[in-house]
């Protein structure tokens, strides 16, 4: 295998597990959820969550920052929605896969319920 093209899976790998640190939080989770549903406004997104706005504007910075949320301004608002409608199938097919594994993913002692 050619040197070049195994960095390039190396980076890859980097890259997607950047993804996945950045939807790695519940409240970041919970923020694409219900963007995918339709555009919202960070008052919107903090009433419905019960998070502070600057706490959900951090959310949805992070979530810009990787590429996965766009704001719309109209006047003094700003709407966000999903960048990608693609990143549905990927909570659709982590889903499916927490069905099949969940209760072990939940007790895992680095990352789950159980972490020390």
């Amino acid at each position: 295998m050619p040197i070049n093209a195994s960095h390039r899976r190396a980076a890859n790998l980097t890259t997607a597990a950047i993804l996945f640190r950045g939807l790695g939080d519940v409240r970041r989770l919970a923020i694409v959820r219900l963007l995918a549903e339709g555009e919202a406004r960070v008052t919107d997104l903090s009433t419905e969550l019960g998070l502070a706005q600057s706490t959900t504007s951090g959310h949805l910075a992070c979530l810009r920052e990787c590429g996965l949320v766009e704001a719309r301004p109209e006047g003094r608002q700003t709407f966000y929605s999903l960048a990608h409608p693609e990143l549905l199938d990927l909570f659709a097919a982590a889903e499916g896969l927490l069905g099949r594994t969940g209760h072990k993913v939940a007790l895992c002692p680095t990352y789950g319920r159980g972490k020390r």
